[in-house]
């Protein structure tokens, strides 16, 4: 037997033996700490330690049968704990703040739990903390966590109802899932018809926008290849038409103009302008779709290069810069969706002459003095700005320039440290120092940052861009032609923009070489793991379209759809076939199910209510026939009446078999009264 086997039936001796109390206890104990546990991943280290502290202190009280702490160290013991919560968050209200004093007052709870209304305190404190989880994390795999702990916490609360014999852990177990599965019916039919809440459930802007990862504002050395390292979800496509090859997917987010010999930022004083606004010309036909953004703490939609319109948005509204970003009124707080059409080949400010060009050309004094140097020398080799730009592309080809995410840190002369000294950066590295040169040689350029690519789920169809797919590409602006997308990545790291960023790794940094076999779910041997993590991507892709997107808008379309399908009347002839058939079955089974002795019993109550002699609600056979047999009936009718009362409470009350033939005899008996 194998030591797994042999542990199961010790512990299970264990828990019968002993008392009901503790084994009751200790199964409250496991549910709350179902319950506490998710918390840890975002709680203070200092607050989920002292819960585990205070559990610990519990179970063992409870197995050996001390007495509990008293109040006069417990009460400073949580002042000093909600003083330590105030110095952590800076405020006793909030989001964080609250699921951390609510944490701990139900550990607390456990150690001063004197009677069994304290224990139903912890449990429904414990059933309100299952919900707070949701405030973090609204995954499938989050969603069974909590299921989990509910009917653990369902199971432990029935616990505590026995009054008698109690149940083996496994069929209590089993009657508290069956509390969740009746409950679930009525939860569905509140989720798709309750209004829904417009906004974070908790309702604190602050909390909805704090701590999420991505894009900024700015770009410095080191940005991109933070994001690169994160696998958090931006957002997922759906395209109408054909996908674009990966090499065309660059999703355009924010445009860098301005920069201070380190940092880029977007240009100042910018308008908005519509897009009829914008001189631009396309080609070929536009490719719709549908895409599906994460919250996050800011105000910027992606597209693909070049949106034909601005989307549109429920309660909030879209908007336009000069440079093509597209931004919302108010932060996107929570997870929005909007369809769009965009053309991959186009001309932007396509004319002969570029207003702000000066803006465009702007260099920082002081800085960086050998790039601008060489930038110089190559507006001397040539008058056309694309030969320019083809000459900076080349250095970045024949010089031993490396694509990595870990490159050495740069000084205040960050663009010529990185050209001419380390040669080995991110997207970031490439895309600013090609600018500068650009420039340099006098020709108008910027950055721009956004994603670039993404990973398509063949199970379901839709693209999914993460923070890894992070990338900054610059565009340079020539007379006629416009604004053209260069990425200087694509010289150093082509694999980069065609495949992604783990084969860019694995090829380009040794060191990542590893990494990025893992990342790589491409080859043969990996094909499992990939339908594995295919499948896994898309029931979590349906989750978010249908579960955590069923929007206030989904939920009035639903609706409206419900109700014209409700009122044809075919939808009304079918419903009311089914209730009738419902019914029927429901009559058929009681009928079926019927005990025929206690079907004659009621015909006999029926039969002595019509003599005037009705049994009362609360009155038994036995009572009943004491006070029948004062009745004024001719005797052989009461002598049947005894007789029938007689066999009823022996057959309903008596340990012994029914006899045989009873049914017959009773309703023998009852023909003679």
């Amino acid at each position: 037997m194998s030591g797994a086997g042999a542990a199961r039936p010790s512990l299970a001796r264990l828990a019968a033996q002993l008392p009901r109390d503790k084994a009751d206890t200790l199964l409250l104990l496991g549910a709350a700490l179902m319950v506490l546990a998710p918390h840890a991943e975002h709680l203070p280290l200092w607050v989920s330690s002292l819960c585990a502290l205070t559990l610990l202190w519990r179970t063992l009280a409870t197995l050996r049968g001390t007495r509990m702490p008293s109040a006069l160290l417990l009460l400073p013991l949580s002042m000093a704990a909600m003083a330590g919560v105030f110095m952590s968050y800076r405020t006793l209200f909030g989001r964080d703040a609250g699921v951390a004093m609510l944490v701990l007052l139900v550990a607390f709870k456990m150690l001063e739990m004197h009677a069994k209304r304290d224990l139903f305190v912890v449990i429904f404190l414990s059933f309100f903390l299952v919900l707070t989880n949701f405030f973090y994390s609204q995954s499938i795999l989050t969603a069974l966590m909590m299921v989990a702990s509910i009917i653990a916490l369902l199971t432990a609360q029935l616990s505590f109802q026995f009054t008698g014999k109690v149940p083996s852990l496994g069929r209590r177990l089993w009657m508290g899932a069956r509390v969740f599965l009746l409950a679930a019916p009525l939860a569905l039919v509140l989720f798709f018809l309750f209004p829904r809440i417009q906004g974070p459930l908790w309702g604190m802007p602050g909390d909805a926008q704090g701590a999420r990862t991505g894009l900024s504002n700015s770009m410095a050395p080191g940005n991109m290849s933070n994001l690169a390292q994160s696998d958090d979800p931006v957002f997922q496509v759906r395209f109408l038409d054909p996908m674009p090859p990966k090499p065309k997917l660059y999703w355009r987010g924010v445009v860098m103009g301005d920069f201070d010999g380190r940092t880029w930022t977007p240009l100042r004083r910018r308008a908005r302008r519509s897009p009829d606004q914008i001189s631009m010309t396309v080609r070929g036909d536009a490719v719709r779709y549908e895409l599906t953004l994460e919250p996050s703490s800011n105000n910027w939609l992606f597209a693909l290069d070049l949106p034909d319109r601005l989307p549109e948005l429920s309660g909030n509204t879209a908007g336009v810069s000069s440079e093509l970003e597209l931004t919302s009124t108010l932060p996107l707080s929570k997870r929005v969706r909007y369809a769009l059409s965009s053309h991959t080949d186009y001309s932007l400010d396509g004319g002969d002459e570029l207003s702000e060009r000066a803006r465009w050309l702007a260099l920082p004094q002081g800085f960086n003095p050998r790039a601008l140097e060489t930038g110089a020398q190559i507006a001397q080799m040539s008058a056309d700005p694309a030969a320019r730009a083809n000459a900076v592309l080349g250095m970045f080809t024949k010089m031993p320039f490396s694509y990595t995410l870990q490159p050495p840190l740069l000084g205040r002369d960050s663009v010529d440290e990185f050209l001419f000294k380390t040669r080995a950066g991110f997207c970031e590295h490439f895309a600013s120092a090609f600018v500068v040169l650009m420039r340099a040689a006098d020709v108008p350029s910027r950055v721009v940052i956004g994603y670039q690519g993404g990973e398509l789920n063949p199970i379901d169809g839709f693209l999914m861009v993460r923070q890894s797919e992070a990338h900054a590409w610059a565009e340079i602006w020539i007379a006629g032609r416009g604004w053209l997308r260069v990425d200087p990545t694509a010289a150093v790291a082509p694999e980069r923009v065609q495949r992604g960023l783990s084969s860019a790794l694995a090829q380009n940094a040794p060191a990542f070489a590893g990494l990025g076999g893992l990342l790589d779910f491409g080859g043969e041997r990996n094909a499992l793991l990939e339908q594995l993590r295919f499948r896994i991507g898309a029931i979590n892709t349906g989750w978010n379209q249908w579960i955590l997107n069923y929007t206030p808008e989904r939920q009035s379309g639903f609706l409206d759809s419900l109700k014209l399908r409700l009122l044809h009347w075919r939808s009304l002839a079918l419903l009311a076939a089914i209730g009738a058939v419902v019914l029927l079955w429901r009559a058929l089974r009681q009928r079926r199910e019927a005990d025929p002795v206690d079907a004659l019993y009621s015909a006999l109550g029926r039969r002595m209510s019509q003599l005037g002699m009705a049994r009362a609600a609360d009155e038994g056979p036995n009572a009943y026939a004491a006070r029948l047999a004062q009745a004024t009936l001719p005797p052989d009718q009461l002598a049947a009446l005894k007789r029938f009362l007689t066999l009823y409470s022996a057959h309903k009350y008596s340990a012994r078999p029914p006899a045989p033939g009873l049914a017959s005899t009773l309703k023998s008996l009852l023909n003679n009264i």
